[in-house]
């Protein structure tokens, strides 16, 4: 019986293996569903059982191999099993890693590969954050793969920290302590991104033990400080995330040809939006409730009120002025801070906002920022309030070319395991340190996990973040064997047309 969706026959570009220049599933052969379809199916689907069923091309997952390949991604695949699996992410979700103490996790994971067979290592980034990342060394003929995942949660898994702002209380999931619920492993970062760096974990751990001959090293990266952070309190360097653990571990010479980060979304993603964050600083005057009838009067604090809501009104309309390709960069107004909470008789000479603007891979930095003084000159126009704003850090986004080896190979991956064309996810406004690894040069694509749809409970925000099944899982990993094995399996000129 042919497949579903039969794959149109591959044009071979001279020197850039079996996968055509554009893809089945991309460009104008592409089938696409309504894109609010889309992006439900794909970021919230029920995996299922991960069996390997047959199909026109073969066994699910190894369409597009040629013999040799298939046969090493089969015996790959054996070693992956979803006990180990949960075994990976519950040690994972047990050894707290908040932004800037990843220390300790990055021990771990070193420890944990290395009893595996893995060449690994704990790269310090300083006595309290680190990296790890393991090595299988290839012959030196073919290109090098990272296959890449930080490991800090976004919150900290503590009442002194995160209460009363991610709710009234910590429930189980925000918490640094494993649960398991059948197929579901919860608590803090189970899903993002400790499920992902552990599907990272079991992939070199796979390929490891299948003992395939390897032309280009394979390095499994993990990142401290992947999270959108500055640093906590009590912390002694200011950045610790922004991606700093890894743009280290490339600046010590972590480097390779290609690289894959696992991330949230079923989907092979080449671009993302980057960044730019802005101090708003609203005026008013210092004085006293008991005075307020008797002296000047202009409120901080309620003129903040006025300038954040017209912030959020223009969110929406650069939102749409700038959606294009797979990314709606969106703006946010995060947090307020003003005025002596001691003191309530007193009004504060100013009050400050916090603003994330996100900005896609053809926004600048400095386009970005002129864009939204902009706006803040027109809100000073309109309201006679003397508001100010300040650019305080930036990301740029960034792009890989998608007839990039990397991008055709984990696109032709995805094909295979779904049997049916690649589904684009558009309307993106996550960023990641696929922006730092693209920044640096490393031609990068970012594939992961949906977030878990069919559970016991309500799954909101954070327990979208706190929650992974492990079937999912096992899936994520066979993309990423497949993906490294059609990669550091052949020389540098059959990928890109390098010299050997």
């Amino acid at each position: 019986m042919p497949p579903k969706h039969p794959t149109p026959p591959a044009t071979r570009r001279h020197d850039h293996g079996p996968y055509p220049a554009h893809p089945p599933g991309r460009g104008r052969d592409r089938r696409e569903p309504p894109a609010g379809q889309e992006a439900h199916r794909a970021h919230h689907h029920d995996p299922g059982p991960q069996d390997q069923p047959m199909t026109g091309g073969g066994p699910a997952g190894l369409t597009g191999l040629d013999e040799q390949r298939r046969a090493w991604v089969t015996d790959a695949w054996r070693h992956i099993t979803t006990d180990r699996l949960r075994e990976l992410i519950i040690g994972l979700v047990d050894v707290p890693s908040p932004t800037g103490d990843e220390g300790p996790l990055a021990a771990h994971i070193a420890d944990t590969l290395g009893s595996a067979g893995c060449d690994a290592r704990v790269q310090p980034v300083d006595d309290r954050q680190a990296n790890a990342w393991a090595r299988l060394t290839g012959d030196g003929t073919g290109p090098d793969l990272m296959l890449y995942a930080p490991i800090d949660t976004l919150t900290v898994g503590e009442e002194s920290e995160d209460v009363p702002w991610i709710g009234p209380e910590l429930r189980d999931d925000m918490r640094p302590r494993a649960t398991v619920h059948g197929d579901l492993v919860t608590g803090l970062g189970a899903s993002n991104p400790k499920g992902h760096a552990a599907c990272v974990m079991m992939a070199a751990e796979a390929i490891r033990q299948s003992g395939v001959p390897l032309t280009g090293d394979l390095v499994a990266a993990f990142g401290a400080g992947g999270m959108p952070t500055n640093a906590r309190p009590g912390g002694v360097r200011y950045n610790t995330g922004q991606g700093v653990g890894c743009s280290f571990l490339l600046e010590q010479g972590v480097w390779t040809d290609y690289a894959v980060i696992a991330k949230p979304g079923w989907t092979v993603s080449w671009d993302e939006v980057g960044l730019v964050w802005f101090e708003v600083t609203v005026p008013g005057l210092h004085t006293y409730v008991g005075s307020r009838h008797r002296l000047p009067y202009d409120n901080a604090i309620a003129n903040a009120g006025t300038v954040a809501l017209r912030l959020e009104e223009w969110f929406e309309k650069y939102a749409l002025r700038h959606t294009g390709g797979t990314v709606a960069p969106q703006g946010v107004v995060a947090s307020v801070r003003g005025g002596w909470p001691r003191m309530a008789a007193t009004t504060p000479a100013a009050c400050t906002l916090r603003v994330d603007l996100r900005i896609g891979p053809d926004t600048t930095p400095m386009r970005a920022k002129r864009e939204f003084l902009a706006a803040v000159d027109a809100i000073r126009e309109d309201t006679g309030i003397d508001v100010t704003a300040e650019m305080i850090l930036a990301i740029p986004g960034t792009r890989t070319d998608p007839d990039s080896w990397v991008c055709r190979s984990a696109i032709a991956g995805w094909e295979a395991l779904e049997d049916r064309p690649h589904e684009v996810i558009r309307g993106n406004s996550g960023a990641t340190d696929a922006n730092i690894l693209r920044g640096r040069g490393v031609p990068t694509v970012r594939i992961g996990m949906p977030k878990v749809a069919d559970a016991p409970f309500e799954i909101d925000f954070a327990r979208g973040m706190n929650t992974v099944d492990v079937r999912a899982m096992e899936r994520l990993t066979r993309h990423l064997v497949r993906t490294a094995l059609d990669t550091v399996t052949r020389t540098r000129d059959e990928v890109e047309g390098e010299p050997s």
